[in-house]
């Protein structure tokens, strides 16, 4: 029987990582907006606890840097019911600033845990519970980073780029089990993340934030950047019974820009 309207994602239980902020949090709000119950999973517990206030998710406070706190998480959605959907939205970003000669194998080694190792693991464990159910659906949230180059961003383009070839292979193991796994990349979006790398670039270039901020929007032939919500939207779609059909993409969101 199909969902009511606005209900979409009844019944699922969900894993958001990342949900405290950004993209994470819009998409745990929505997701709960739309039936699901949701694991929202962050290193913050006084956001994670006012989240879970405003719209009703299951806070999960952690660090996703290791394998065990990886498990944690799924034994801890798990309580919820099988994991039915997962969203790997936590990241490490604006950390390096640096280039590549410049830069420490220990900052290297803690954003692929993260951005990368943390995605791997999740999946891992997760998809086991799509596989038994015979539906699933697991959204890699990269970004246009992931398909480009940029300076002083190495681990980061890395991590975002290996997100993406983790995402097509994960697509065709599941894909007999009616799941799927896709990637969104997102292009500018105003979140804490990105207002903290503005600020960095600011200042290494004698502006202010918003004048790059503004550069930023003016690259885009909407002169706009993007919201959180904005990015939520799509990876509920992903996450929908309307994406079955869709297994193995990578769907930008960059308002028709490359980056």
């Amino acid at each position: 029987m199909a969902a009511s309207a606005g209900q979409e994602l009844k019944g699922r239980v969900a894993i958001v990582t990342g949900a405290s902020s950004g993209i994470g949090k819009a998409t745990a709000v929505l997701f709960r907006r739309r039936g699901a119950r949701v694991l929202a999973v962050a290193r913050d517990r006084k956001r994670l606890d006012a989240l879970a206030k405003e719209s009703g998710a299951e806070p999960f406070a952690v660090s996703l840097d290791s394998a065990e706190a990886c498990e944690q998480t799924v034994a801890a959605a798990r309580k919820l019911g099988p994991v039915s959907i997962l969203v790997n939205c936590a990241g490490r970003g604006g950390h390096e600033d640096k280039p590549i000669f410049d830069q420490s194998p220990a900052e290297w080694r803690a954003t692929m845990a993260v951005n990368l190792d943390a995605p791997f693991e999740l999946t891992r464990l997760a998809a086991r519970d799509m596989r038994d159910q015979r539906w699933g659906r697991i959204v890699m949230v990269s970004s246009t980073a992931g398909e480009v180059g940029a300076p002083a961003m190495s681990a980061y383009c890395a991590s975002k780029h290996g997100l993406i070839g983790l995402m097509r292979s994960v697509a065709h193991d599941v894909a007999p089990y009616n799941c799927t796994c896709n990637a969104v990349l997102p292009g500018w979006v105003k979140t804490e993340m990105a207002d903290r790398d503005a600020e960095k670039e600011a200042a290494r270039r004698g502006l202010t934030a918003a004048q790059v901020w503004q550069e930023r929007a003016d690259a885009y032939p909407a002169k706009r950047v993007l919201s959180a919500e904005e990015i939520a939207e799509v990876i509920a779609f992903l996450a929908s019974d309307a994406a079955s059909g869709v297994n193995g993409e990578a769907m930008t969101v960059s308002l028709g820009s490359l980056w």
